[in-house]
């Protein structure tokens, strides 16, 4: 997790977690007056948009007191749906036996993007296993993961 993500998630998940809900995971999309800061949040009895919105307002006061993030930007809060992102160790080992869709930092094999069964974790590692073969990718190098929704009908 990079350092601007420790820092946020230090100021967000106390307030998060005081207000019951898991923070998921935090996505900041550094880009200018385009900046975005989304906050995933999870609940056993889902999520809501009032839950969001309440999260949202709560959140940002904090942000604007604290005031981690220089420039402008866009606060967004969110539950993770069912594409549901990927961002520690223990959401990687809990998904296990889900079908996931991984971009790497830097190439591997000559490609960045992989998806194939989550066949979970080993130490720092993430086990991947597509087209017959088993795939470990150290967590670090892992820019982007999420689940892939299974619509059985």
């Amino acid at each position: 997790m990079a350092t601007k993500d420790t820092a946020l998630k230090t100021l967000i998940e106390p307030v998060v977690t005081a207000m019951g809900f898991e923070l998921w995971g935090i996505d900041y999309l550094s880009q200018g007056k385009h900046s975005r800061l989304v906050i995933f949040i999870d609940h056993a009895q889902g999520v809501g948009v009032d839950d969001c919105a309440d999260i949202s307002r709560q959140v940002s006061a904090v942000l604007d007191v604290e005031d981690p993030i220089a420039g402008e930007y866009r606060l967004e809060v969110s539950s993770p749906g069912m594409d549901r992102p990927l961002f520690t160790l223990e959401q990687f080992e809990r998904y296990a036996g889900h079908t996931v869709a991984v971009k790497l930092r830097t190439p591997f094999d000559g490609r960045r993007k992989f998806q194939g069964l989550l066949a979970g974790i080993e130490g720092d590692e993430v086990l991947l296993q597509l087209d017959g073969e088993e795939y470990c990718f150290p967590i670090e190098s892992i820019d982007q993961a999420r689940i892939v929704p299974r619509f059985d009908g």
